[in-house]
């Protein structure tokens, strides 16, 4: 048997496990400080392109004003493209804090009385426009780049019907997180349940089988006593039989054929033929198919026709050759 302490060990490894898995599951897309550095990378990007551009301005010469044009022209599109991603990024790190936040209190007991972890795209668009300032074209670009994009951002978008996929940000209905961020204390107390359950169920199965190879064990045992029954009631039929022939010859009985409900309730008290009724009916099964010197007949007896035994003496041809 487990000992207490090798369990409780055990117990405390498998809540370890679930809290480390839960806690990798929680980590964000993205953390503000990692904003912060892809914004300044873009930044130094950006630059480091100015730059080039001058230095090469430099070398090759003074240009002509259309060709400046053109080229200030680009880089004013490419510095309004990165504005425009880091303005993304932004919005998707807030939006996706808000539903990480939402699903984890949803998870842990549900303080704000939420119907669903699926927020209405109205709200979550709401609290994204009181963080960021963003408008609502910006918000359904982030939703656009959500479902063009391959990557798991953990960010779930969802129709009327949640079963069917969404294509399309005008039959998005609700957006919710894919990784709920909860509390130490609910994940913990989460993990410490699924550990509990986890031990119970598998205890649970263990008595299952425990009591399942007790039963088959109980099971055997009765079926080789019901076989050890059988073969001493197959005996005791032929020693009936084979008397009764033996006073059939002597003139003791009228017939040579003794009736088989006749020598059932002989060997078997009334009070025990319910209980040996199996018993029984694997007797006459076998002594039909196994022993010769007996013999199945179907006689008259009384006005009624009846099975009956017969014992098969070998004949006096036979006994002499042996």
């Amino acid at each position: 048997m487990v000992s207490r302490k090798a369990l409780a060990a055990l117990l405390v490894v498998h809540v370890a496990a679930l809290l480390a898995s839960q806690t990798e599951a929680f980590v964000p897309i993205f953390t503000h400080s990692e904003l912060q550095r892809m914004q300044e990378k873009e930044r130094n990007k950006e630059q480091k392109k100015s730059l080039g551009e001058q230095q090469q301005s430099e070398e090759v010469g003074p240009l002509d004003p259309e060709e400046l044009t053109e080229e200030e022209d680009n880089q004013v599109i490419k510095f309004c493209q990165a504005k425009q991603k880091a303005a993304l990024l932004e919005l998707l790190h807030e939006l996706y804090n808000f539903l990480a936040i939402q699903a984890g209190n949803f998870e842990c007991g549900n303080p704000e009385k939420l119907k669903s972890k699926c927020i209405p795209v109205a709200e979550a668009q709401e609290y994204v426009a009181n963080v960021t300032g963003s408008s609502t074209a910006k918000f359904e670009a982030a939703l656009t780049w959500i479902l063009s994009s391959n990557k798991d951002v953990g960010i779930c978008l969802k129709g009327e019907d949640p079963s069917e996929l969404v294509t399309t940000v005008d039959k998005v209905v609700c957006l919710e997180s894919a990784r709920p961020r909860m509390g130490v204390g609910c994940r913990l107390s989460r993990a410490l349940l699924t550990a509990v359950t986890h031990v119970l169920i598998f205890f649970w199965c263990l008595a299952f089988l425990w009591g399942l190879l007790i039963f088959l064990k109980y099971r055997w045992r009765k079926l080789e006593e019901e076989e050890q029954a059988m073969y001493e009631m197959v005996k005791k039929i032929i020693d009936v039989v084979q008397d009764h022939y033996v006073d059939w010859e002597q003139d003791m009985e009228r017939y040579p054929y003794v009736g088989i409900l006749h020598v059932r309730d002989t060997l078997i008290p009334p009070q025990s033929r319910r209980r040996m009724k199996r018993v029984w009916d694997r007797a006459v099964e076998f002594l039909a198919s196994n022993e010769s010197r007996i013999q199945t007949e179907s006689h008259r007896v009384a006005g009624e026709d009846m099975l009956v035994w017969r014992w098969t003496k070998p004949s006096f041809f036979s006994d002499s050759e042996r």
